[in-house]
């Protein structure tokens, strides 16, 4: 018995064994074939990258009869033998596949691509319908069957397969964000916009995105034009639904459009009872694109409307800033104007008294008496009063300490101006004033002929996050390279930087002068635009104006090419239009800038003064 138990131990050691070593043998050639045909898809690969497609096709052919290689050559092979077109076999190919894998959508769109390369619109239409109609209730496969189908660049019926799929849901807002997609792709700007706004209209918390997403799709104006109309006919049609007044406000607000769009925040303002809080916000972006007329007009009914509001005594600070801008380029500018805003300011400090708002108000008239009135100890006195007033803002005591400093580069003590900036700059590093004190630390080392100290600055200031800011410290940098490379004497870029103060300054007949004399005196040099360019200014601000369309003309016919000719033509319009009210003329050079400088940086603002002037949001 004994050995008769040992016997059949030994007996099922040895099977376990042979076991353990057949299966390992075949687990071995297993990998061992499947690292072979992985080697075979990439030698295939490989060849059709060099353009060996015979030696390509002859190893695909052999892979394929393993179904298990099929996913693994299938893209590349099919492709393969649909731009050789060898059609009956991919037809025969793909029939196999569908019988090895027939759950597999990817394969049965694959059968359809014979018909469409084979240019039989119809057999594709019946196909591709029919493939369609089969899985329309099935929002899985109907979503990677759009996919695929973009994939394959058919998009229509990638379009078709969400809108058979949208009757059967009975969903007609079903897939809109996809379907926008699929029409963007296609250039359908409309049916692109109707979907985006399904989605809003069903998704309102995302009203911003949707926002984001037309700004970066509808750059070019007729799609704003298309948009706004669009937003017309919705708000008619669906009078209560106020995600079509937002949209309309915000397309108004991108052709700066701003009466229409105060028009259309007034209404949800009173809808939502908002106090004005959302007119304010249109008579805010008014004054930062320098659309002034509208923006009073904004702050008026504000004003009028809410004056037992905080948006009441923002607003009339407001309107008189908006209406000190109207004045200081109203020129030639008239002391009375001046009295007036200052009177105004006054006034609303004493009606509302000292606070947040109202120091701005302070600010204003400090600035007012300084640089129009040449009263430069009251200014002083009021800055130095608002310095240090009790509990006022760090904020606006920096802004009030670069006022300071303007007012002492004004009368010629720039050791107390670089001292306030710097105290500024020190305080307030990395943050739009401390960038706004570096840059007046730059002007003011230009101004010195300090022009590697001043580049210092620049560099720096070239990367700030505020865009005016970065926008300035490039020009002055460029300014100064341009004109001081080929000259390695500095004189005449010196001699410019003195000009540049003096018009800092205000004092309009010496800089004049002196611009007379460096033209005379470097009549070849590289800043002969500039030269024109700032006498065109000074003539304009001193009521010239036939004499400063003249000088800019020279800019743009003999330097049309460089950096002011657009500034240049673009100027000329301004001065027809606001100083001489030649609306005809204006026009006309308006019209002549957008085909001479499509992409300048001030073409938005052509356009739409041009389009003003046109008539076009009467």
């Amino acid at each position: 018995m004994y050995y008769i138990i040992i016997t059949l131990m030994y007996m099922l050691t040895t099977l376990r064994y042979r076991f353990l070593i057949l299966s390992s043998c075949l687990l071995f050639s297993s990998l061992q074939l499947v690292g072979q045909n992985v080697s075979e898809v990439q030698l295939a690969n490989q060849y059709l990258q060099q353009g060996e497609s015979e030696k390509a096709l002859t190893l695909f052919e052999k892979l394929e009869k393993n179904s298990k290689n099929i996913p693994l050559i299938h893209e590349k092979y099919y492709q393969l033998l649909l731009m050789t077109g060898r059609f009956d076999h991919a037809e025969d190919y793909i029939d196999k596949t569908i019988k090895r894998f027939p759950s597999n959508l990817y394969y049965q769109i694959d059968k359809g691509m014979i018909y469409v390369q084979q240019n039989d619109a119809a057999s594709a239409k019946k196909y591709f319908n029919n493939l369609i109609a089969q899985i329309s209730e099935d929002p899985f496969k109907v979503r990677i069957t759009a996919q695929h189908f973009a994939k394959n660049q058919q998009l229509e019926y990638a379009i078709e397969t969400y809108l058979q799929s949208r009757k059967k849901m009975n969903d007609p807002y079903a897939y809109s964000i996809q379907m926008a997609s699929m029409y963007r792709m296609l250039n359908k700007k409309k049916e692109m916009i109707e979907e985006y706004l399904n989605y809003a209209t069903q998704n309102p918390n995302n009203v911003s995105s949707i926002k984001n997403l037309l700004q970066n799709l509808l750059r070019e104006d007729e799609d704003l034009e298309l948009f706004e109309n669009m937003m017309y006919a919705k708000v008619q049609k669906y009078p209560n639904d106020m995600i079509y007044n937002e949209l309309l406000i915000w397309v108004n607000v991108q052709r700066k459009n701003f009466h229409s769009a105060f028009i259309q925040s007034r209404a949800i303002d009173k809808r939502k009872q908002l106090n004005g809080t959302e007119v304010m916000e249109i008579g805010r972006i008014s004054m930062v694109h320098k659309d002034y007329k509208n923006a009073v007009r904004i702050f008026e009914y504000i004003i009028d409307s809410y004056p037992n509001t905080p948006n009441y005594q923002i607003a009339r600070r407001l309107v008189i800033s908006c209406r000190e801008e109207i004045v200081k380029n109203t020129f030639p500018v008239q002391e009375v104007d001046i009295r007036k805003l200052v009177n105004d300011y006054r006034q609303l400090v004493k009606d509302i008294g000292l606070n947040q708002n109202t120091i701005e108000a302070q600010r204003s008239e400090g600035l007012l008496y300084a640089f129009y009135l040449h009263d430069q100890d009251s200014a002083i006195m009021i800055l130095e009063r608002i310095i240090t007033t009790p509990r006022i803002s760090k904020s606006i005591i920096d802004k009030t300490k670069l006022d300071l400093g303007d007012i002492y580069l004004l009368i010629g003590e720039p050791w107390e101006s670089t001292l306030l900036y710097s105290q500024v700059e020190k305080s307030s590093k990395d943050t739009p004033i401390g960038y706004e004190a570096k840059l007046k630390n730059a002007k003011l080392s230009y101004y010195r002929g300090d022009f590697a100290l001043a580049q210092s600055h620049l560099d720096i200031l070239k990367m700030a996050t505020t865009r005016e800011i970065a926008n300035n410290a490039m020009a002055l940098s460029m300014l100064i390279k341009d004109n001081t490379q080929l000259d390695t004497s500095d004189v005449a870029m010196k001699k410019f930087a003195d000009i540049d103060l003096l018009i800092f300054q205000n004092k309009k007949f010496a800089a004049m002068d002196s611009l007379q004399e460096l033209k005379a005196e470097f009549p070849s040099h590289p800043l002969a635009d500039e030269i024109l360019y700032r006498q065109a200014n000074l003539n304009m601000e001193m009521g010239k104006f036939e004499m400063a369309i003249s000088e800019l003309q020279q800019v743009v016919d003999k330097f049309g090419e460089d950096i002011l000719g657009d500034d240049a033509l673009f100027l000329i319009g301004t001065i027809y239009e606001d100083q001489l009210k030649n609306k005809d003329k204006a026009k006309e050079i308006y019209q002549e800038f957008l085909v001479k400088y499509p992409g300048s940086n001030k073409a938005a603002e052509a356009r739409k003064r041009f389009r003003t002037l046109r008539g076009d949001f009467l």
